[in-house]
């Protein structure tokens, strides 16, 4: 009960702290907008001057003003003026709550530039330097502060708008409040980062999760300090309740349980060295995944109302997801760990699936991993079918293959339908430049593993009969017989999706909740290590919440 008048008494307090703020702005902003009266009218001939020479430098900033008669958008004594700069300086209060790089974008040192405003030169100067800050927070918050492709070139996220999109012409048509709201990402789960955001940071300002473990495991029944260590960090986290025991009991088993479930592992409520190893990751690692998948949710503004299917490729998880809901999961097996191997980030359409499907080996794999087997012994693959340019199938022991490399090898390779087909029974396609696909396959045992990164890139299903009945329930009332009807058939059939729904291939190693808290997953290709490490080349720091 403490504990909840506590938060209670917080939460007014930050209420109360952001009134207080508002007001205070509010009363900056009326002093300012009378000072800016006073050096010149929003009509001066010198400040239009000074405008334009100040504008030079970007065309699209030039070109605003230019059709505005070079006429004053934020300071000056018009109303519109007054109101859009009110609601772009609360923008700017609230950025580093984005996790944005508080040195771009400060509303403290706009206000006092403003406030000093001497002469027709000033005004147009910093009218113009406005605009030029506010074109790049907007780009900021619609696009993320980084372009992914650079950062990765696997991950292929499209921005929502493009860079020329004309943020100053929807600026001055709306309502300005309303226009800085919207800027947001409006999925749920970028509040629910910034919730976690604050959470954390005031974590690590009053000291984060307590002294470190420094046992190598624990064991259920054991008493000790290190128990207590372990004890006390989990109550810090929010798996367990306050408590004075120093044994490993039940309680602490089923904490131990919750959090290895949090974090993606196989969940026996052990305090094995793995587990260990995750409890003692710090807050500042946790808060630096919370602002990359922050940056991430402004890369992916797709609408995800509607039916989609999600595969984290950090949880090794393919979702179906209803308004919503996840309506059905199942285990997945993602890329390898290697430079050429590891699956994109991207979205598309998944348009059909394809029972019975034939493999064709893709060239890369036929020559780097079959052709040097088959120069040891021509019947190495004997699984396939080796073809020529005119599809003619040709018999391994008739040729040479010492004769071939990589450039040269003439042929290729397919795998006739059938249970050990590596495709399994099913594919499902969303045809895209990657040629990535979701798979059956024959080897079950790798599901049973934590990380499951075993494939070429395309993503195998431990439950593909699961997910196609789950695909056709909403085009068939006997889903189950319409795709075993297709099975039965012992040859390659494609099955139409009557409507197409959205895939997206994520990659997230924080994940909210939605009844609050935060799961966690290793970052297995080290992208987010690199988001990370660009962020704070852009000024993005870690921030703490004192009081």
């Amino acid at each position: 009960m403490r504990s909840f008048f506590t938060t209670l008494l917080n939460f007014c307090l930050v209420a109360l702290f952001r009134r207080l703020l508002i007001a205070i702005t509010m009363a900056n902003f009326t002093l300012i907008f009378f000072l800016s009266t006073n050096v010149a009218s929003a009509e001066s001939i010198s400040v239009k001057q000074f405008i334009a020479k100040a504008s030079f430098q970007n065309d699209y900033v030039f070109q605003f003003y230019k059709n505005r008669n070079y006429k004053l958008f934020w300071l000056g004594n018009t109303g519109d003026n007054s109101a859009r700069l009110n609601a772009f300086t609360f923008a700017l209060t609230d950025a580093p709550m984005h996790g944005l790089p508080s040195s771009k974008f400060s509303s403290k040192s706009l206000l006092s530039e403003i406030s000093n405003v001497n002469s027709n030169e000033e005004l147009g100067y910093l009218d113009v330097k406005l605009t030029l800050v506010f074109v790049k927070y907007a780009s900021v918050m619609v696009n993320g502060i980084l372009k992914p492709k650079k950062i990765d070139k696997k991950i292929e996220r499209a921005n929502s708008f493009n860079e020329n999109f004309d943020f100053l012409s929807e600026l001055q048509q709306s309502d300005p409040f309303g226009f800085f709201k919207n800027l947001f990402p409006p999925s749920p789960e970028y509040k629910r980062l910034m919730k976690e955001k604050h959470r954390l940071e005031k974590l690590l300002a009053s000291g984060g999760w307590g002294p470190l473990i420094t046992a190598n495991k624990l064991l259920v029944g054991e008493q000790g300090g290190d128990v207590v260590l372990l004890r006390n960090r989990l109550i810090s986290m929010g798996y367990l309740s306050s408590t004075y025991s120093s044994f490993y009991d039940q309680p602490l088993v089923k904490a131990v349980k919750d959090f290895q479930s949090d974090n993606g592992i196989s969940s026996d409520g052990s305090a094995n060295q793995s587990t260990l190893n995750l409890i003692n990751v710090s807050v500042e690692e946790r808060l630096k995944s919370v602002l990359v998948a922050m940056e991430r949710e402004r890369w992916s503004r797709t609408p995800q109302n509607n039916r989609h299917v999600v595969v984290n490729l950090t949880d090794f998880t393919a979702k179906i997801v209803d308004s919503g809901t996840v309506t059905f999961e199942t285990k997945a097996i993602i890329g390898f760990d290697d430079l050429n191997r590891r699956s994109p980030e991207f979205s598309d359409i998944l348009e059909f699936m394809v029972v019975n499907p034939s493999w064709y080996v893709p060239r890369s794999i036929a020559v780097q991993e079959y052709l040097p087997m088959l120069k040891v012994n021509s019947n190495a693959v004997s699984f396939l079918e080796l073809r020529d340019n005119n599809g003619n199938i040709i018999q391994p022991g008739d040729v040479d293959f010492s004769n071939f490399d990589q450039e040269t090898f003439p042929y290729s390779m397919r795998q006739p339908p059938g249970v050990s087909n590596a495709l399994g029974l099913v594919k499902f396609m969303f045809p895209n430049k990657n040629n990535i696909y979701l798979h059956d396959t024959p080897s079950k045992s790798l599901f049973e593993l934590d990380v499951r990164a075993f494939s070429h890139g395309c993503i195998r299903l431990s439950d593909p009969f699961g997910f196609a009945y789950a695909l056709l329930a909403v085009q068939s009332e006997d889903p189950i017989s319409l795709f075993h009807f297709a099975l039965g058939a012992n040859k390659e059939l494609k099955i139409e999706l009557k409507k197409p729904i959205p895939i997206h291939l994520i990659y997230r190693t924080a994940i909210t909740k939605a009844g609050g808290g935060l799961q966690f997953r290793k970052d297995i290709y080290g992208r987010d290590t690199k988001i990370w490490d660009a962020l704070q080349a852009e000024g993005v720091v870690l921030g703490s919440v004192t009081g």
